[in-house]
Parts: C-alpha cells; structure tokens; sequence
C-alpha cells in the first residue's frame, strides 16, 4: 500500500483499540475475530446476535470511513488463488494457536499476555518469511 502513513496508522490504531476496549469493558469479550466469526457460525450460540454485529460493523466500517477520505485499496495485486490459500493457512493457523492477531495482538499484548505475546511474536515472523518468498523466491 502506498497510501501508509504515520497518521492513518496511528488513526487506525487508535480506532482498532478503542473498540477492543469498548467490546471488553462494556460486553466483557475478547474482540478476536476468528473467535467471532466462529461463533457467530455456530446458531446455537446465545452471542451470536452481537457477534453478527460486530461482523456488520467490519463490513460497514469502510463506508462510512469513505466520506472522511479513508479507502480501502481498488486493486490487488494477486490472484484468487492466492487469496484462498493464504485466507485457509490463516484460518488453520487461527486454530492452532488458540486466537488470530487481533485477539492476540490486540488484546493479549494489552493484558500483558506472555501467551499472546509469544503466537503474536510468531504470526508476524511466519508473515515476514511468507512475504519473502512469495514476493523475492516466488516472484508472485
């Protein structure tokens, strides 16, 4: 993304961290998405009305940061292939490691968890070494 900047980071910090908190202190959860999504799969699951709420939130997130200049990229630069192998890799390794980024990385790493600090350790050197190959080896 070409678009990065400091202060979009720092903006979409604050706004991923200010929800994180909001869904801990007022609904008393996590907000990890692969734990939300699961359960919201699951219909007999009594929170899965917030959890669809949450989805719908993610999904009309970008909407409604469009009016304020904030987009999502028009293009990308992979096939579908790719996204499928990569969406079913992070999905498996969501599974294994108990939690995905933002409820390790976000949450966990708030609460000072040496468990959450550890997969996130994890996640983000598997990512540097995906990248590596996939852009320098592969050349994809």
């Amino acid at each position: 993304m070409t678009e990065f900047t400091p202060w979009s980071a720092l903006m979409g910090g604050f706004i991923l961290g200010g929800a994180a908190l909001m869904l801990l202190v007022l609904n008393g959860r996590i907000a990890g998405i692969s734990g939300i999504v699961s359960g919201a799969m699951q219909p007999s699951d009594p929170n899965a009305p917030w959890r669809w709420m949450f989805l719908l939130g993610l999904v009309l997130g970008p909407l409604l940061a469009a009016p304020f200049g904030l987009q999502l990229p028009e293009q990308i630069d992979v096939g579908w292939s790719l996204i499928l192998i990569g969406g079913f890799l992070v999905g498996l390794g969501t599974r294994l490691g108990s939690g995905c980024t933002s409820g390790h990385g976000i949450c966990g790493i708030g609460r000072l968890s040496p468990r959450s600090i550890v997969a996130t350790l994890i996640f983000m050197v598997v990512a540097i070494m995906v990248v590596f190959i996939v852009r320098h080896l592969i050349g994809v």
